[in-house]
Order: structure tokens, then C-alpha cells, then sequence
């Protein structure tokens, strides 16, 4: 809303933001729980999936050497990729489909989605059932994609940047309080063998609760006349949105100048590199905790309370202030800050030396994706914004359909310290690339 020259965020914003971090606080809940339900599944898995799983492996793990403590952090991360290749699928086709029906509908489908996975979670007695709960789970995971085309439809230029920082306040606050209820949960409950229970049961109710504040309080943010015409305009063409190639080049948005294209394809390419080496080790850093540390569920929630508080601070008192056109500035920063991070978190053999390593991380969590997102967000017309979102999200997905299996399968050939230097390493080539982005900007309104 505009009053004179003074802009206001507007309400919706807020709204999205409430929502959020219900639905964060319900899918961090488990964050701390992965390493005991996967080693709870390797003693009690009814069904015979996961003692399956380790039979396929066991020639090469013997060949290499590797013990069969660390059998979970291959299949955790596998469960990981998996839940986010279906994201990858599904992003931008619930993108665009927000682009035609409008946002609510689709977004509260998406919510219901999300419900009955952990509905499904709360019953998995074995380790097909928890599978078969994030299967669902990431196909229904659109509804992040979603909010920030809300933040885009009902935010000025000037706002969104703002817009995306709540955004990231959400997440920090998910990170915070999610993974220490959890953790509470699971230290309450220690001495029942089936502790995930009320995990899930918590979830799930959270999900009903967003549910239910969104048709309440929401109101459509994208009206009949703003919208793509059909499915048709909106998608150009399903399989464009599954090919990697073609979103790496945001081939299907059209009606763009080369240079707005040219940019988008920079700030895609690396949107994706970045979460690639990032998604991997934070993945596996539970695992890391749990078998170097002995670090109890508990500890894990702690860990992680730290991580989101940080992350809150830094986003609420550092990335909420970033100008128009200094985003690209902050996010080469943050990809700096995290070399280091991952290269002491991987050789750290002290607590005290492991909390260094994830203060640093902190700060590159908390900057990078909300000021790629607010960049992107500046392209494309308002029929155009929620394919663009839902590319960029998918790209994102993508990376993170690959990060958590690629490290985990370094972490459990080689171990922790080499995946972790090796990954810290390789943040040096989009660091390179945004060097490259900073000088091409340089002149341009609104950029540095």
C-alpha cells in the first residue's frame, strides 16, 4: 500500500509470514529426530525395506571398509534427495498453476498435501510407510514457492526486498523453535520405542492450524485480470519445467528482453551451484554431530536453536536494511563466509571450535538465497512471476535433490573431514561467478 511517498508493508505479507512459520515449525520438528529414526528402523523395521537396503550395498561396503553405523547417513541422505527431486518436479507446475487459478486455492491444496503427510508419518510403523511420507510430503512442498510470488504480487520493487526477509525470518524462526520441540518431544518420550509418534501428531496439527488461518485471513493476491489466460501460456510446454537444461535457461518464460534473460540464467546457474555444495553438508551435518560429538537428540535441537537465532539476527538486523541493487554484493559476502564455515565444522574436534564453524554458516545462511530471490524477483511481468519463482525454487529443489545423496555418499566413503574441506573447497566457483555477476551489473539503475 502507497500513502503519499511513504510506503507500509502491506498485510498480506504478514499473513504469509504467520503462515509460515507454522508450517516451519511443523517440517523442522524432525530435523533432530533423523539420525534416532533411522537408527530406530535399522533395529525394528517390520517390513524388511531397510535391512533390504543394507543388503544391496554390503558388497561395496565391505570392499571399502566403511562400518555400518554410518549405513544412515547414506540412506538419510537419500531420503533427503528424493524429497526434494519431487519438489524439483512439482515447484513450478504448482507456480504456474497459481499463475491461472490464483494463489489461495492452490496453496491451501498444497497445505492439505502436507497435512496427510504427516498424518502418514505419525503411522509409520515401518520404514516403507516413513518413505511413503516423504514421498508426499515433497510432492506437496510447493507452498514455499508459492509465498514468495504472494510477496512479489502485492510488494512494490522497493518493498520486496523487505517481503523476502520476512521470508527468511520465517525460516530462522522454524529453525529455532522447530527442532528443539522435537527434540523435547523426543527426550519426553524416550523410554516408548515408538517416540516419533508425537513428532508427527504435533505436525500434523500445526498443518491443520495453517490451514485453517489461511482460508480465514488470505486474501487472493493475484486477481481474475492479472492471471495467465490458460494452463497452456502458463506451462509452455509441462516437460520444460522437469529438464534441467531448459530451467537453467529459463526457457519457459517468454516475452523477456536477452539481457533480463541473460541475467536470470547468471543468477539461476548460481542459485543452483550454491545449493548444490550447501544442501549436501547441511544435510549431513546431524549425522556429523551425532557420531563425532555422541550428540543426543536433545543437543541436536540445541545445535540447531543457535544456527535459526542467528540466522533470525542477521536477517532481521542485516539483510531487512540491504538497499535496492546491493543484494548481489551481500550474497558474494555470505558464499565467502561460508568456505571457511564448512572447513572448520568439518576438522572440528571441540564443541566450542564446531560452534565457530556454524556462526559463520549462520551468516551465509541467513543472506545468500533471500538476496538471489529478491533479485530474481525484480524480472518478469505479473502473470510471469510465479513461473519464474517456481523455476527458481525448482532450481533450487534440484540442487538439493543432488547435494544431500553426492555428500553423503562422500561422507560415507571417505568421511566427515574430507566431504566437508572438499565442499567448503568448491564453494570457490560461485564465488567466482558472482565476482563476474557484480562487474556486469556495474552501471546499470539500481545495481552494484
Amino acid at each position: 500500500t502507497t500513502s503519499g511517498s511513504t510506503e507500509t508493508v502491506p498485510r498480506t505479507v504478514y499473513i504469509i509470514f504467520i503462515s509460515l512459520v507454522i508450517d516451519l515449525l511443523g517440517f523442522t520438528v524432525i530435523l533432530p529426530l533423523l539420525p534416532s529414526i533411522l537408527d530406530y528402523y535399522s533395529h525394528h523395521d517390520k517390513d524388511g525395506l531397510y535391512p533390504w537396503l543394507e543388503s544391496q550395498i554390503q558388497g561395496f561396503q565391505h570392499l571399502v571398509g566403511v562400518p555400518n553405523h554410518l549405513n544412515k547417513v547414506l540412506f538419510g541422505g537419500c531420503i533427503g534427495s528424493m524429497y526434494s527431486f519431487l519438489q524439483f518436479v512439482t515447484a513450478p507446475l504448482i507456480g504456474s498453476l497459481s499463475d491461472v487459478y490464483g494463489r489461495k486455492a492452490v496453496l491451501i491444496c498444497t497445505m492439505c498435501g502436507v497435512a496427510f503427510s504427516y498424518a502418514v508419518w505419525a503411522v509409520s510403523h515401518n520404514f516403507t510407510l516413513f518413505v511413503i511420507s516423504r514421498v508426499i510430503g515433497g510432492i506437496s512442498k510447493g507452498n514455499i514457492s508459492l509465498c514468495t510470488a504472494i510477496i512479489t504480487d502485492v510488494c512494490s520493487a522497493k518493498l520486496r526486498g523487505k517481503g523476502m526477509a520476512l521470508i527468511g525470518i520465517a525460516f530462522s524462526l522454524g529453525f529455532i523453535v522447530g527442532p528443539m520441540i522435537g527434540a523435547q518431544f523426543a527426550m519426553s518420550l524416550k523410554a516408548t520405542s515408538e517416540f516419533y509418534i508425537i513428532p508427527a501428531l504435533f505436525a500434523l496439527t500445526l498443518a491443520i492450524v495453517d490451514i485453517i488461518f489461511l482460508i480465514c485471513t488470505f486474501q487472493e493476491s493475484l486477481p481474475p485480470e492479472k492471471r495467465a489466460h490458460s494452463i497452456a501460456s502458463s506451462f509452455s510446454g509441462a516437460v520444460s519445467y522437469i529438464n534441467p537444461w531448459l530451467l537453467l535457461t529459463f526457457k519457459p518464460v517468454q516475452k523477456l528482453s536477452l539481457k533480463d534473460h541473460e541475467a536470470l540464467q547468471k543468477c539461476g546457474f548460481i542459485y543452483f551451484l550454491y545449493l548444490l555444495f550447501y544442501s549436501g553438508l547441511e544435510y549431513s551435518l546431524c549425522f556429523l554431530t551425532h557420531d563425532r560429538f555422541q550428540y543426543s537428540r536433545m543437543q541436536q535441537g540445541k545445535m540447531y536453536f543457535v544456527v535459526g537465532l542467528a540466522m533470525a539476527a542477521i536477517q532481521g538486523g542485516y539483510v531487512h536494511r540491504i538497499p535496492p541493487g546491493k543484494e548481489i554484493r551481500v550474497c558474494l559476502l555470505g558464499v565467502v563466509t561460508i568456505i571457511p564455515s564448512f572447513i572448520i565444522i568439518g576438522i572440528s574436534w571441540t564443541p566450542s571450535m564446531l560452534y565457530f564453524g556454524l556462526l559463520l554458516y549462520s551468516f551465509a545462511s541467513g543472506t545468500v538465497v533471500p538476496c538471489l530471490t529478491t533479485f530474481v524477483s525484480k524480472y518478469g511481468s505479473p502473470t510471469q512471476k510465479g513461473t519464474i519463482l517456481g523455476i527458481f525454487r525448482s532450481l533450487g529443489a534440484l540442487a538439493r535433490a543432488l547435494g544431500p545423496f553426492l555428500s553423503a555418499t562422500v561422507y560415507w566413503w571417505a568421511g566427515p573431514v574430507v566431504c566437508y574441506i572438499i565442499g567448503g573447497c568448491l564453494f570457490i566457483i560461485p564465488v567466482i561467478l558472482l565476482r563476474n555477476m557484480q562487474k556486469s551489473l556495474i552501471g546499470q539503475p539500481n545495481q552494484q
